[in-house]
């Protein structure tokens, strides 16, 4: 009793005392953030994210965003760029697995990033859905992982597409549908390749070579052109195509629908974009203003209705802006795509595969 007595006393001195040391050392970082000016960040190029998250910033602690807009693999050479010039310009990144995990990681680019999350907010197991922080890098500390979204499979022209016709992968090789499938790129990183990684892992090498050869597809790099593509008809099945664009655009009444899984393979999770801090950050204050503004509920729910992800915390309504079947349910064991072994290992040998065939 005496024991449980001065545990009690100890917490509840010590409890006050530990939330004023992490306001304190909120308030002097936001203050030297304000000093600074600006956060310099690098995210994807989609029009919502890039005008809504600087704005939200902004308005929330009187620093400007300066957000440089681009596609992954463009965002990664343009950082080997600068610093074989001995130039550090971006303070943190917001970036998929491929970016995140063969690139900024694998090229020791990255500051640590759990030692600067000091919200409670941010830190306390309670307001994430597996219970604490989910770092996405084998060392635990580096790439955090703020979404969990079911991914789709393909999306279709439900005009030129019936869905029942579609049970199996391999009623993909029917001949009519022959010069009518668009993938994104799989011989480079990114969307494309984790899409058909996932096949190849599944189906095998022969299914890759009927679907890529035999069927000829359009293979597009732009997400812009599989969009148009599926909405015109021309390509009525896609790889690859802007999800958030395709979900308002269904939303709007346009026949497209996502296909989620079929009978022969099962659903699949992806954590969209990741959020690292890069080391030499110009501006260090702002940038850890910044990454913890980023896993916190305020952004998480900006950046997940802009581009269609859902949250992986617990306080964040994922159902008032996404459907019902993107949201991951307890209990399923789905295929994690955004896994470090699966992207570092199966995708990119998978990626040196597609370049082999796709020559031939």
């Amino acid at each position: 009793m005496m024991k449980r007595l001065l545990v009690l006393l100890f917490l509840a001195v010590a409890g006050p005392g530990m939330v004023c040391a992490q306001s304190s050392v909120w308030d002097a970082t936001l203050a030297a953030a304000q000093k600074e000016g600006k956060v310099v960040v690098a995210g994807p190029p989609d029009a919502e994210v890039r005008n809504a998250l600087p704005a939200a910033f902004e308005a929330r602690y009187g620093v400007k965003m300066e957000y440089l807009s681009g596609r992954g693999s463009d965002q990664a050479n343009k950082l080997r760029r600068e610093r074989s010039a001995g130039a550090y310009s971006v303070d943190a990144v917001v970036a998929g697995n491929q970016t995140m995990f063969s690139v900024l990681y694998a090229e020791k680019m990255l500051a640590p990033l759990k030692p600067e999350l000091i919200l409670p907010e941010v830190t306390e197991g309670k307001y994430w859905k597996r219970g604490s922080l989910w770092f996405a890098d084998p060392e635990q500390k580096y790439i955090l992982r703020i979404f969990n979204t079911v991914r789709e499979s393909f999306i279709i022209n439900t005009k030129e597409v019936n869905e029942k016709e579609l049970r199996r992968f391999s009623d993909l090789l029917d001949p009519r549908w022959k010069g009518k499938i668009s993938f994104l790129d799989p011989s480079v990183a990114g969307t494309g390749a984790n899409q058909v990684a996932l096949l190849y892992t599944i189906f095998g090498e022969e299914f890759i070579r009927k679907i890529f050869i035999d069927q000829q597809p359009l293979i597009s790099r732009e997400r812009r052109q599989l969009t148009d593509a599926v909405l015109r008809g021309s390509h009525p099945i896609t790889f690859g195509a802007e999800d958030g664009e395709i979900e308002r655009l269904r939303a709007e009444g346009m026949p497209v629908k996502a296909i989620f899984s079929l009978e022969d393979m099962p659903g699949a999770i992806s954590g969209g974009n990741m959020i690292a801090l890069m080391d030499r950050a110009p501006h260090p204050n702002a940038a850890r203003v910044f990454v913890n503004w980023m896993a916190s509920k305020e952004a998480g729910e900006i950046y997940g209705r802009a581009l269609k992800m859902v949250p992986a915390r617990t306080d964040i309504d994922a159902a008032s802006f996404m459907p019902p079947e993107v949201i991951p349910e307890p209990g399923i064991n789905y295929f994690d795509v955004y896994d470090y072994k699966f992207t570092t290992e199966t995708n990119a040998e998978s990626r040196r595969r597609m370049r082999d065939i796709m020559r031939k």
